[in-house]
Formats: C-alpha cells, sequence, structure tokens
C-alpha cells in the first residue's frame, strides 16, 4: 500500500497515570508511513482529558473525542473507528501491557499486501512475560470456543492489538459496549473473504491493584457474545453495502 496512512485508536478511561509514558513510546516507534492518534476518553474521573488535550495542542496527529458518559471500551472504539482517517487501523490500549514496538511487525503484512486483518498474539512467543494463570486459562478458554464457532484458528482472539484495512471495519456494523468487542469483531470477519495472520507480540500483564478492568463477568458476557455473533446475526445485519465486493465470498456478491 503505497503512501498509506495509520490510525491508532487509543481507549482512555481513568489512565493519567501511564497516558505520557504510552503516548511517549508510541510517537517514538518508527512506523515507515503517516500516522495519526485518535484518543476516544470515556468520561475519564481523573486528569486525563487534560492529558490529551495537551498532546493535541503540542501535536497536529492527534485527534480526540471526550465521551458524554462512561459508555465501554467497544462504545470508545466505534467512535474511534468513525474519527479515524487512516487507511489501516489499530486498537492500542492506554495502559502499558501492550509494546507499541510490536506495531510495525503487524503493520508489514498488511503494507505488502499480505493480509488483510492483523491479530498480534500474546501466546505465540517464547520467553515471554509469565501470565497470571486466571486470565491466561480464561483468556485460552474462549479463544478456544471462538475458534469452534467461527472456524478461524486463533491462538489469542482476545488480544487488544487488532489491525485492519479500514475499509473493512469501517464497513462493519459494530455494538458491543464494554468488552464484547473481541468476540464481535472476531465473529464477523469470519464470515468475510478475508488473509487473516497472527503475529507474536509482547506483553506486560497488570493486576487489578495496578487498575486493571475486566472482569470474570466480563468472561461469561464474552460467552454471550460468541454464541450471538456467531450464529444470531446474518451477515445483512451487520455488512453495510458499502463494503468492497472483494471481501465477499463469490456466493455473497
Amino acid at each position: 500500500m503505497k503512501d498509506a496512512r495509520l490510525s491508532i485508536i487509543i481507549p482512555v478511561y481513568n489512565e493519567a497515570e501511564t497516558l505520557p509514558v504510552i503516548f511517549k513510546k508510541l510517537r517514538e516507534v518508527p512506523y515507515g508511513i503517516e500516522t495519526e492518534f485518535v484518543f476516544i476518553d470515556d468520561s475519564s474521573k481523573d486528569n486525563s482529558q487534560a492529558l490529551i488535550k495537551e498532546f493535541s495542542e503540542k501535536f497536529p496527529d492527534v485527534v480526540f473525542h471526550f465521551q458524554d458518559r462512561n459508555q465501554g471500551k467497544g462504545a470508545a472504539i466505534r467512535r474511534g473507528i468513525s474519527l479515524a482517517s487512516g487507511d489501516i487501523i489499530i486498537i492500542q490500549d492506554a495502559d502499558l501491557e501492550y509494546e507499541p514496538r510490536d506495531i510495525p511487525a503487524l503493520l508489514r503484512p498488511i503494507l505488502e499486501d499480505e493480509a488483510d486483518v492483523v491479530y498480534g498474539s500474546r501466546f505465540k512467543i517464547s520467553g515471554s512475560q509469565v501470565h497470571r494463570t486466571w486470565h491466561r486459562l480464561g483468556n485460552r478458554f474462549l479463544t478456544a470456543f471462538s475458534n469452534l464457532c467461527s472456524g478461524l484458528y486463533f491462538s489469542d482472539m482476545e488480544t487488544c492489538y487488532k489491525m485492519f484495512r479500514a475499509d473493512i471495519i469501517k464497513n462493519i456494523v459494530l455494538d458491543s459496549d464494554r468488552f464484547g468487542f473481541e468476540p464481535e469483531i472476531t465473529a464477523k470477519i469470519s464470515r468475510l473473504n478475508l488473509r487473516v495472520l497472527e503475529v507474536p507480540i509482547h506483553y506486560y500483564p497488570r493486576s487489578y491493584q495496578q487498575g486493571k478492568k475486566i472482569g470474570w463477568k466480563d468472561g461469561f458476557a464474552a460467552l454471550w457474545h460468541i454464541v450471538r455473533y456467531n450464529f444470531l446475526r446474518k451477515e445483512a445485519d451487520f455488512l453495510l453495502p458499502s463494503l468492497p465486493a472483494r471481501y465477499l465470498y463469490p456466493q455473497r456478491k
């Protein structure tokens, strides 16, 4: 993709402590293409919004939106997708669990026209950070169940690092508000004729004491989302007419 532009969507909720660090890390990455940073603050109660305003005043490649009420990560991602102007879109958490220097590895297959969607896997790298037992077991179970339902074999469906060609993700109707985005988008892209790759990434899990927000209730909700979006939604319900025909299987064109 010549002259491509990358949009990095960063959902934020009470991340004032880590925002300056993650933004510095993001700006130091050599992406090789033009990049914009799309911050969506989900009605934070700390100093996150003030920091984002400072970023936008200092850097012209910063786009932001402040939700008028807390709606959840999925809603923030939807808003970010609508504002993103890039040809390629990736999701980046505002904490320090994911390493921005891994982004070029996800970007390369799309730029070289080898993939349409790329997931970053926390479980495909040797010598990786030790994970918390219940989170890892929960993620592996949800991923396995999603694989059975969607027909796409991932090692890490719940990963934050998901990268898409913009003309795909902008033409899929999304409706999960909280953490259902991961199983929802996985189920929906499984219906399309896409080249999907998975590459290893680094991961540094944080504890609940450090601000981790996802909990066991979200795990049970994810099971419902997997069933709902794989079996109870037809393509006509979530694919916009503007989706390029090349992403559809021949019998659906």
